[in-house]
């Protein structure tokens, strides 16, 4: 079936449950970012294969609505059906809940499952459409009716991540979250986050692609724990360990009834924002709900000491497999056939030469001239372009080492590009030198500091459609909160000082359709600086270690400033990496990272 025989497949499904509208997100069972196979029913209605994005359908129309890093994707991918792109936070776009209540008459029923959907979702669609008298429908998992062939949920083996590479045990974990509990007057917590789960209990999976998690629910009291899990992913010699740290283990779709059956008057700790509707909606409305974000959010955001230690030896390792890349690619090309496709390939394997790698940790972006345009473009056999000299190649990738999760964006020249092309380049490098150079007070947050970023390109009258920065997890989401640099405050947005030990990165870029795409990303540490009269200062220390492709450099448009933090950074990276690379390629990486003035070019 086409999108549009699928859309009509479902539309007999509403109509028998008296469904005028019917809203599928992204997000699995546990609100996660990147999900497994059995998950992907928004990517099989619609044919868009982002990581983010609400299809709604209704009797007569469909739309869907994603961000500005997919746009240029979402209206190819869309291409030839009847489902209306929604161009999220772009002016004259309604939001869903106000698209719905426009186009829906009153007293109709919107559906969903439940169990992909939050309580705040659900609560902000009831604000928009209760003046319509219009009824919102838990009426479950309509895709699965037409989906032939569905993947099955995945249960792959769960393995366990020695304490070495965290520096903190899960029984000490535990006491920690406890002692928040205490703090906040809860019985119980309920946590239902993959990456979560996976942090308290030091335990990692492959049920999501990219992401090593495994599927699971837990509640944890003062004494005791339960971790709803497909039992069988679990070695014997793991269930024993969990069991002495007081851990019970239950089947995984036992949680619904077992939150059913918790006495009236027991305070639960529960994120309104992450936990599903279904999940919440099985509760007693006796029981008391201390609705606030998880404690495990900001814990596994800040990285132990060991933590840190372990991250800078994954970016050695990383640095070295991408500068390899780099060198590859940029005397290869033009002497032999190189697609995205096989690039993609090739750093691949530079990777997998370094010990403790594990795997890519998201769909590596490899995007040859005008496809770079494309914020997240992830190429395919049906988009699969050869390279050749004379235009650039934006390469977004990361790798999961068993010392931390790396991310690391690079343009590359190929050849000889317009001065047009250099002149952009220039100018998004600079954002993203002032932003690394930042020196900030604590208590500062990402929405600070963005600026730093976004300013040369705003001098300039140009700008992104992104956030600069996000911060990752180890060994876990690439994408991990809560910091992040951004610029637009959502009004119920929650802010989040920078501390020392969070890993983020720094990522600004232009982008022009249909020509080319820019972006430099590093990795950073979040340290602290020197503490005064004025309060503790902080600083940002970079992680990734390769070379910026200095044949895209105008020097004449950099400070001095600008100029001296670029050499600086290219002598540390020459430093880390010299000692694994010999012969040509060390005269190769001394020559890429070589030092350059305003009056001679690189």
């Amino acid at each position: 079936m086409n999108v549009d025989d699928k859309l009509n497949a479902l539309r007999a499904c509403m109509k028998d449950r008296r469904l005028s509208a019917y809203i599928i997100p992204t997000e699995d069972f546990h609100g996660s970012e990147y999900v497994g196979e059995y998950f992907k029913t928004r990517e099989y209605m619609s044919g868009f294969t982002g990581s983010a994005g609400v299809l709604a359908v209704l009797a007569d129309r469909a739309a869907l609505w994603t961000d500005g890093r997919y746009f240029i994707q979402a209206a190819q991918q869309l291409a030839g059906s009847s489902i209306e792109l929604m161009r999220s936070g772009q002016p004259g776009v309604p939001k869903i809940a106000e698209y719905l209540r426009d186009h829906l008459e009153a007293g109709s029923a919107i559906g969903f499952d439940g169990r992909t959907v939050t309580t705040q979702f659900v609560k902000k669609l009831a604000e928009k459409t209760d003046e319509k008298r219009i009824v919102l429908s838990d009426s479950g998992d309509l895709v699965d009716n037409i989906w032939q062939g569905r993947p099955p949920i995945s249960k792959e083996p769960v393995w366990e991540l020695d304490e070495k590479y965290t520096g903190k045990s899960r029984a000490e974990k535990l006491q920690n979250v406890r002692e928040q509990m205490h703090t906040e007057g809860a019985d119980i917590l309920l946590l239902t986050a993959l990456d979560e789960i996976a942090w308290l209990l030091d335990l990692r999976g492959n049920d999501v692609r990219y992401t090593p998690v495994f599927l699971a629910y837990m509640l944890v009291t003062e004494k005791q724990a339960q971790l709803f899990i497909h039992e069988e992913i679990l070695s014997g010699e793991i269930r024993v360990k969990l069991e002495a740290d007081g851990i019970t283990v239950k089947p995984y779709d036992t949680v619904e009834q077992t939150l059913k059956g918790i006495l009236n008057g027991r305070k639960i700790w529960v994120d309104s924002g992450q936990v599903s509707y279904r999940l919440l909606e099985s509760l007693s409305a006796q029981t008391v709900r201390i609705d606030k974000t998880s404690p495990i959010v900001l814990m596994k955001a800040v990285k132990t000491p060991q933590e840190t230690e372990h991250i800078r030896n994954a970016h050695v390792k990383d640095g070295v497999a991408v500068t390899r890349f780099m060198r590859w690619l940029k005397t290869s090309v033009g002497k032999e056939k190189i697609t995205e496709l096989s690039a993609a390939g090739k750093l691949e394997a530079f990777r997998r030469q370094e010990e403790g790698y594990l795997g890519p940790s998201f769909a590596p972006i490899i995007a040859y001239g005008a496809h770079g345009a494309i914020v997240h473009y992830e190429p395919a056999k049906e988009t699969d372009t050869v390279m050749s000299e004379g235009s650039l190649c934006l390469a977004d990738t990361g790798g999961h080492y068993t010392e931390g999760t790396t991310d690391v964006t690079r343009t590359f020249v190929l050849g000889t590009v317009p001065e047009e092309e250099k002149r952009y380049y220039t100018i998004a490098l600079r954002g993203h030198l002032a932003l690394g150079a930042a020196k900030f007070m604590h208590g500062v947050c990402g929405q600070n500091l963005d600026v730093l970023a976004r300013g040369p390109l705003w001098e300039n009258g140009l700008d992104y459609n992104h956030g600069t920065g996000h911060g990752v997890g180890y060994l876990l989401s690439v994408h991990e909160g809560p910091q992040r640099f951004h610029w637009r405050i959502a009004q119920d947005a929650q802010t989040t000082p920078l501390e020392e030990g969070m890993v983020i990165s720094n990522e600004p870029g232009i982008y022009l359709e249909g020509r080319f795409g820019i972006r430099h990303e590093n990795l950073m540490l979040c340290r602290k600086g020197e503490q005064n009269e004025y309060g503790q200062f902080m600083y940002l220390e970079p992680l990734t270690m390769v070379p910026f492709d200095r044949d895209g450099i105008l020097p004449e448009l950099m400070s001095e400033r600008e100029l001296d933090l670029l050499n600086g950074y290219h002598r540390r990276v020459y430093e880390t990496l010299s000692p694994y690379f010999e012969g040509e390629e060390l005269e190769w990486l001394k020559e890429a990272t070589a030092g350059i003035s305003a009056d001679r070019k690189p």
